[in-house]
């Protein structure tokens, strides 16, 4: 028998157009409620300093989080600098990273990239979102994820999951990267912007799916414009969540 539950939560209906104010408050309300939902998100990829956080990011371009966690372990070993890595044969690293796929690219960037660390940062990771970006295969998402993860600087990192929540939430319709970047750093406080994206990240992976969200499971459907894009039943709902880990 269909579930005739009369509690699944409604989608929230605006009749005038929503203020800059307005969107900031629900965007917020939103964020407190997935910091209720994941208190314990975290970055998905195994690190132990900045330097295996900025390769195993370059690494998870076009990859699972769960791969690149099960090739790092003997990357890491292998490389522990970025003198090694700088001095690296190409056909052993691509071999070591080949299950990550675009294997040959991610090696020019890793070679590419430790050998900039050497010549200017002596071996050391910058600290600093603008010297970061200047690393070959860094763009501004590795370089958030390792300020925010690695240092402990707020970042925000628009992955494909990021920007396709953001869209569904009505917290913007762009789709340039960096504009979103800009446009979510005004409506979340800086202090949370590192632990707001790990959020949105773990929402995606596990309930706001890309092709069929589990919107009658979601804690923010009271709140968001797109419920209903997904069964909104809470049975049927709930069989799509994923619960992970994805790590």
């Amino acid at each position: 028998m269909a579930s005739t539950n009369t509690a699944t939560p409604q989608p929230r209906r605006r009749r005038k157009p929503e203020t800059q104010l307005g969107l900031v408050r629900r965007a917020r309300q939103m964020d407190r409620i997935l910091t209720e939902t994941y208190p314990d998100a975290h970055c998905e990829l195994d690190f132990t300093d900045p330097l295996e956080l900025l390769v195993a990011t370059i690494l998870s371009a076009q990859c699972t989080d769960k791969r690149v966690n099960m090739v790092t372990p003997s990357l890491f070993a292998k490389y522990p600098t970025a003198e090694d890595y700088a001095g690296a044969d190409r056909a052993e690293l691509e071999e070591i990273i080949r299950s990550t796929g675009f294997y040959r690219a991610k090696a020019n960037s890793i070679i590419g990239m430790a050998q900039v660390l050497c010549e200017r940062y002596g071996g050391e990771v910058p600290g600093r979102l603008e010297d970061l970006v200047k690393l070959p295969g860094v763009g501004r998402k590795t370089a958030n994820v390792v300020l925010g993860n690695a240092f402990g600087v707020p970042g925000i990192t628009v992955d494909t999951h990021f920007q396709r929540l953001v869209n569904r939430f009505g917290w913007t319709t762009e789709t340039d990267p960096v504009k979103i970047e800009h446009i979510v750093a005004v409506l979340i406080a800086k202090r949370d912007w590192t632990m707001a994206s790990h959020r949105l990240i773990w929402h995606g992976r596990r309930i706001c799916h890309a092709r069929k969200p589990a919107c009658g499971a979601c804690p923010l459907a009271a709140l968001c414009p797109a419920f209903g894009t997904g069964p909104t039943d809470p049975a049927q709902a709930a069989k799509l969540v994923r619960p992970g880990p994805f790590s």
